[in-house]
């Protein structure tokens, strides 16, 4: 497939990466900034207004990651979005969520607590010695991985996106590196709603005495009896049925229904429920 970004494209696309965290919400995070940075050549991309519609819709989901990583991220997007086809594209947010986290992680100790401390330490020396040039040093070297690095970044991964496809073709890595994306994020979210989400009861069922026959020779605590069929089960109750509630009401209503949980915690926990 011919490419139809240029290196003045590319140069575009590190010029908007610079602006990307100026977007910044809690909704999507970095996701509006990476969809403005991206636009240029998608619209390039995609001459028909409905796909470029679509492209930008798709590029505008929550995305958050180390400013150096979204320039490799930026520059394989785009190349994915030139060279899939329509049946592929569904496998553009899977592979980006797949590597914003392993980048972030890369950028933050290579850059934020690797470099930016030497760079900082060397230029710390100088002003302690009375030089102008201490600061001045520091900006330079620091920028020097910074901003000449986000442009390799920016052009190296879109090479190497072009590549990645053409092997794709015969080894369909993108469909598996989605599964592995998707089955990541669900261990994740699994994870979250056991550790962040307490729900406990201190309901007591009680029994039959198998000697007496009475009433109350027995008591199981319905929290024990819950984490041994299922640990966290209250938990993951509570996330699904919220979640339910704001899919089917698209999230109209959230407002609302965080007044309606906390006033239900309350009465719940005041007649013993929870």
């Amino acid at each position: 497939m011919e490419q139809k970004l240029t290196k003045k494209d590319l140069w575009v696309l590190f010029m908007r990466l610079n602006t990307m965290r100026i977007t910044l919400n809690y909704e999507t995070l970095q996701g509006v900034g990476f969809m403005r940075a991206i636009s240029p050549a998608l619209e390039k991309i995609y001459p028909d207004k409905k796909e470029l519609s679509e492209a930008m819709k798709r590029n505008a989901v929550f995305y958050n990651s180390h400013v150096n990583g979204d320039a490799a991220i930026l520059g394989m997007t785009a190349a994915m979005e030139e060279s899939t086809g329509p049946d592929e594209k569904e496998g553009i947010n899977p592979l980006k969520t797949g590597l914003m986290g392993p980048l972030a992680g890369l950028g933050d100790s290579l850059v934020k607590f690797t470099w930016v401390p030497i760079a900082g330490s060397i230029g710390a020396s100088l002003a302690l010695s009375g030089s102008v040039m201490g600061p001045i040093l520091m900006f330079v070297l620091y920028n020097i991985v910074n901003i000449i690095g986000r442009y390799y970044a920016v052009v190296y991964g879109y090479q190497k996106g072009i590549s990645f496809l053409n092997d794709n073709r015969e080894s369909n890595i993108i469909q598996r590196i989605s599964t592995m994306a998707n089955v990541v994020g669900l261990m994740v979210m699994g994870g979250l709603i056991a550790t962040n989400i307490k729900v406990k009861t201190p309901l007591e069922i009680a029994v039959n005495s198998s000697i007496t026959g009475e009433i109350g020779g027995n008591v199981i605590q319905l929290q024990e009896m819950l984490d041994m069929i299922m640990p966290s089960f209250l938990n993951l109750l509570v996330t699904v049925i919220v979640y339910r509630i704001l899919k089917k009401t698209k999230g109209g209503h959230a407002a609302l229904l965080i007044v309606v949980m906390m006033v239900l915690s309350i009465v719940l926990k005041y007649f013993g429920v929870l």
